[in-house]
């Protein structure tokens, strides 16, 4: 049974672009595993995982080098690895990845404990709570600082504080983060205006059931890879967390060799590709340049603040 169009819209947003953020988000989602950067606008493009990761290392840099200076303790905690950033999304097109990490259980299960043992929250749980306040202000602002406010292209806005650590290190970085800010919140959520109109597309319909097919072979009867990752919890129950983790590798790799298989891998991003170079260039080409753009200036800054290259 085909599921309803709301259902496969929600799913299908995951494939092809990020999902809306919240202002202080830490991280952006990106393109399933196995795809290449989306499209450019102009002659810019987007930065690699290993990349992102460098630029993130010389933010974390500056924000220790800041909070340090209004005489606070800072570490630079463990950044992600390229293998770490990849993954989730609708759909697994790496079997490789998948062999090595199911669905990502146990690296969100990794990501989870370094969070907890983050020794920034046990020395800012540590302070008094007066100087709580000001280590949390520092370090993230607040409304008394000023916001920065940027439009959506699906409508509504998000905000973020104008003054802080975290706000510096990105002025430092990007050049101007009022401007980056607007920028970017366009570039990472323009999927909302080109939804409908992929889903309504025959050609991912089909590439969908000819995955659905290729899995059905495999011994797993799922219409979509949502269906697959919600079935795991009826398949795993009552097994060892070892069990379980084969389970999850063995549907994974199934799931990620259907998509490279069948044209569902190929159709979504070349779909991906169509209705979002449409909106770029009708409406976004000015906001998706400077977000390329200011990526990579923060790039090359972040090479000379790290000392290092991608």
């Amino acid at each position: 049974m085909r599921r309803t169009l709301a259902t496969r819209y929600a799913a299908a947003a995951l494939i092809i672009g990020a999902a809306a953020t919240g202002c202080t988000a830490s991280a952006t989602a990106g393109p399933p595993s196995g795809s290449t950067a989306s499209p450019s606008a102009g002659n810019g493009r987007e930065l690699s995982d290993a990349e992102q990761i460098l630029v993130r290392r010389a933010e974390q840099e500056l924000i220790k080098e800041c909070m340090e200076g209004a005489g606070f303790e800072y570490w630079v905690g463990p950044l992600p690895t390229v293998d770490e950033l990849r993954g989730g999304g609708y759909v697994l097109t790496d079997p490789d990845w998948a062999k090595r990490h199911g669905y990502g259980s146990r690296l969100q299960e990794k990501l989870q404990d370094t969070q907890r043992s983050d020794p920034n929250h046990a020395y800012a749980n540590s302070l008094p709570r007066e100087e709580r306040v000001r280590y949390d202000k520092t370090l993230e602002g607040g409304p008394s600082s000023g916001m920065l406010t940027a439009e959506l292209p699906g409508g509504g806005t998000v905000r973020t504080p104008a003054d802080s650590c975290q706000a510096d290190a990105k002025e430092q970085l990007y050049g101007d983060f009022g401007s980056w800010f607007q920028a970017e919140k366009t570039a990472t959520n323009l999927n909302s205006l080109y939804v409908p109109a992929l889903l309504g597309d025959e050609r991912f319909t089909s590439a969908v059931d000819a995955w659905a097919a290729c899995m059905r072979k495999a011994g797993h009867a799922y219409a979509d890879p949502q269906e697959a990752r919600a079935g795991l919890a009826v398949r795993t129950e009552g097994l060892s967390p070892e069990q379980a983790y084969a389970t999850e590798v063995e549907v994974a790799v199934a799931e990620a060799t259907c998509a490279t298989r069948t044209p569902l891998a190929g159709t979504a991003h070349e779909l991906e590709r169509e209705y979002r170079q449409k909106e770029i260039d009708e409406q976004y080409g000015e906001d998706v340049a400077a977000y390329e753009r200011m990526s990579l200036a923060a790039l090359a800054r972040a090479e000379e603040i790290t000392g290092s290259t991608a």
